[in-house]
């Protein structure tokens, strides 16, 4: 056995209906993090499946005409076939209507219930079908249910219920003593400040009032309810009192549980409790990620605005989508899905960055040296940049990858695929080639173009696995030189290897041309230069004022809010994520006390965009909104009829 393992788990989803790109980038980042620990020695185990009972799956069943384990069956063959297709090596697909989980439930239902930790009473209270979530009275909002919004009904019957109070303050003694338990920080501070302080309530872990569950095998009528039917996969999957495999010992407890930032609750409360109650180790690190938000807001099955991730597939393909998920949602923050910006990331950084790159090596390499780079070759200067960042960037990539910043983490590969191609143009190997005396030279060029693109592949092969596999193909590279080990240290590239010209990487993206904006005529260009040139320098001015090249410095563009929420650790400040042309900017801004979140989004607001990021809490602002103000009074100023990315001059 192995004496590193790594197990992680993505959320078990709920199959009411087809996924959406929200939950491919989950399921994408439990499989790149996967592959990567795998890379680099670990023993690996990546669980994920469905969450099959509840009222919510009967009531959908029921309107479809067919039994609810017919209709989950369905949906659950279309959930397999899309990790199919975006090429998800996971080593087990566990649901809740397996069996051997419905045996682990039932046996810690009553192991639950024998110590006393359940007992039964009489729920009544306000329940949301869709979320399927008890509320009080004052945690409606409106009338309504405070997470979705839509109407509740008003429930009363016979419940088991789980004592969750008689763990709290364990839990919160776990939560000091492990500071990473829950990441990021801004999830941790949610948890133990709104829900966790204020004291916990014991938890309804039974229902009569439908029947689509795993059944209390003691109390005929009662059917588990949700969170302890559904949080203990993550170990029945192990083998925990049932008759699969016990990998238990091996495996748990868990590395990392990723989820969604809506469920984090769940996983850092329930999971955890419930835990503690069956005397099990806790999982080392519960990871609550942002959402892929659409314009106005979070995406969602049952409202019906999602993003079809088979779609893109099929005009895009599986590595390009991997890379823009991935690449788009910044640690601990929501992510803006738009169609432009993946075109974007497609034209620029695979195909006119790592694409060309690959061609040019590889065309130069053939054309100058029939392919394989002669052995007798000549350093210079110029090489020990290009060296030191391929040499350094392995190891920051992997700390990035432990940190879950799959974002930070391909940034980093990117600046070594910029450097690669600067190195290009730095070295000019079209010059250098019409000089016989300058081969050597040439071939060390050659030489380091082709190692650089050769960990290049190495580093990318967890989020874009059919990317290295071509890479690899084209560059020849025997499996030996793909390994962690192997790029460690630059010169790995075999001797006497021929490689040979190949088709574009990634072709780029043609988008539809838009209509230009009108050009000034000659002569108001000119009068306007002859007014800025005749100017006063800013040594002439009177002190405060500026001169036109001054303001010139300054970038104004126009921006769209389309999402904002509270920042979770500073009452007065608001996060916002802006579209900027095809580009998004999140901008953190001490508007709060002025401006609720759901007020900004659709506006138009004019932003600095060429300011010096700065952190704000933990949160990165990446320019500046304008606003008026007046005394107690402000007003950002907003702009109507202009598109986001226009110049404000």
């Amino acid at each position: 056995m192995s004496e590193k393992t790594f197990y992680i788990t993505t959320p078990i989803y709920y199959p009411s209906g087809n996924l959406h790109i929200g939950h491919t980038y989950t399921t994408v980042a439990a499989d790149t993090i996967t592959r990567f620990k795998k890379l680099q020695g670990y023993d690996t185990y990546f669980l994920t499946g469905t969450d099959e009972h509840g009222q919510k799956i009967e009531k959908v069943a029921e309107a479809a005409g067919v039994a609810p384990q017919a209709y989950v069956d369905g949906i659950v063959t279309g959930i397999k076939n899309l990790w199919d297709t975006m090429n998800i090596s996971y080593d087990q697909f566990i649901r809740t209507t397996d069996p051997e989980h419905e045996k682990t439930i039932q046996r810690i239902f009553k192991q639950l219930y024998d110590q006393g930790d359940i007992y039964k009473s009489n729920y009544e209270g306000w329940y949301c079908t869709p979320c399927e979530s008890f509320w009080t009275e004052s945690q409606l909002v409106d009338g309504n249910c405070p997470d979705c919004g839509r109407p509740v009904e008003k429930a009363s019957e016979e419940a088991y219920f789980f004592k969750m109070s008689k763990y709290a303050d364990d839990l919160m003694k776990y939560i000091e003593d492990n500071p990473h338990f829950i990441q990021p920080e801004s999830r941790k501070n949610e948890m133990v400040n709104n829900f966790i302080k204020p004291g916990l309530q014991d938890l309804c872990v039974s229902r009569t009032s439908f029947t689509w569950g795993v059944p209390v095998d003691f109390d005929p009528g009662h059917v588990v309810y949700v969170w302890i039917d559904a949080l203990p996969n993550y170990i029945s999957a192990l083998g925990y009192l049932n008759d699969k495999p016990n990998l238990m010992e091996k495996y748990w407890p868990a590395d990392v549980h990723l989820v969604g930032k809506d469920i984090i609750r769940f996983h850092t409360i329930y999971w955890p409790i419930i835990l503690m109650a069956l005397k099990l180790p806790l999982p080392k690190q519960v990871y609550g990620h942002g959402w892929i938000l659409l314009k106005g807001g979070k995406m969602s099955k049952s409202v019906g605005n999602v993003v079809d991730p088979v779609v893109l597939v099929d005009k895009y393909g599986v590595d390009a989508l991997r890379y823009h998920v991935l690449r788009e949602m910044s640690y601990g923050s929501d992510g803006v899905y738009n169609e432009d910006l993946l075109v974007s990331h497609i034209n620029s950084d695979l195909a006119n960055d790592l694409g060309n790159l690959l061609s040019r090596t590889l065309a130069m390499t053939d054309k100058y040296f029939g392919g394989v780079i002669p052995k007798e070759r000549e350093t210079a200067e110029i090489d020990h940049d290009l060296i030191d960042l391929a040499e350094k960037t392995p190891a920051i990539v992997s700390d990035y990858m432990d940190k879950l910043d799959f974002s930070r983490a391909l940034e980093e590969i990117w600046k070594l695929v910029s450097r690669s191609n600067k190195y290009i143009d730095e070295t000019q190997p079209w010059v250098l080639g019409k000089s016989p005396e300058k081969q050597a030279r040439l071939a060390q060029v050659m030489y380091n173009l082709t190692e650089s693109l050769r960990i290049v592949t190495v580093l990318i092969s967890a989020a874009m696995p059919e990317t290295a596999r071509k890479i690899g193909e084209q560059l020849k590279c025997p499996e030996a030189s793909l390994t962690w080990d192997s790029i460690q240290k630059f010169g790995g590239y075999p001797e006497g290897l021929k490689i040979e010209r190949c088709e574009a990487l990634f072709p780029r993206i043609e988008l539809e041309k838009k209509a230009e904006q009108p050009v000034k005529d000659a002569k108001a260009k000119t009068e306007k230069a002859k007014k800025e040139n005749d100017s006063p320098s800013s040594e002439e001015l009177p002190e405060g004022l500026i001169t036109i090249d001054d303001f010139a410095k300054v970038q104004l563009r126009v921006a769209e809010v389309v999402a904002c929420e509270p920042h979770p650790d500073a009452d007065r400040l608001l996060v916002l994520q802006l579209l900027v042309g095809q580009e998004k900017r999140q901008v953190v801004s001490g508007i709060a006390k002025y401006y609720a979140p759901a007020d900004l989004v659709g506006k138009t607001v004019i932003l600095v965009a060429n300011l010096k990021p700065v952190n704000l809490r933990g949160l990165e602002s990446n320019g500046m909104i304008l606003a008026a103000t007046k005394g107690k009074k402000l007003s950002l100023v907003t702009v109507d009829g202009i598109p986001s990315g226009g110049k404000v001059s």
